[in-house]
């Protein structure tokens, strides 16, 4: 048997280095979320109505429900929650 190392756990879940990003820019965008809606200390009525959305698609945010979500919902959630997103795009280290 032999084992395999993998950079995060999305490239060992995904069936290719594109799904992989996907998976973790949004599962990155997520934490971030969740950790400045945390930080306002609102009940999540009072924050989903902040941010824009129902109480229940909050709760499936905090939840880490990431099926739930794609890409671009992230995105403009991330801005609504007054963060910055910023992408770096490059060729992988030979």
């Amino acid at each position: 048997m032999t084992e395999q190392r993998f950079d995060n756990v999305w490239d060992a879940l995904e069936n290719s280095p594109a799904e992989a990003a996907n998976m973790k820019a949004r599962s990155d965008l997520m934490i971030a979320i969740r950790e400045v809606v945390e930080g306002w200390q609102l009940t999540q009525a009072d924050a989903a109505r902040r941010l824009g959305v129902t109480q229940p698609r909050l709760n499936d945010l905090l939840r880490g429900r990431i099926d739930k979500f794609s890409l671009d919902a992230l995105m403009m959630l991330a801005t609504g929650a007054g963060l910055t997103v910023e992408w770096r795009v490059g060729k992988p280290a030979a």
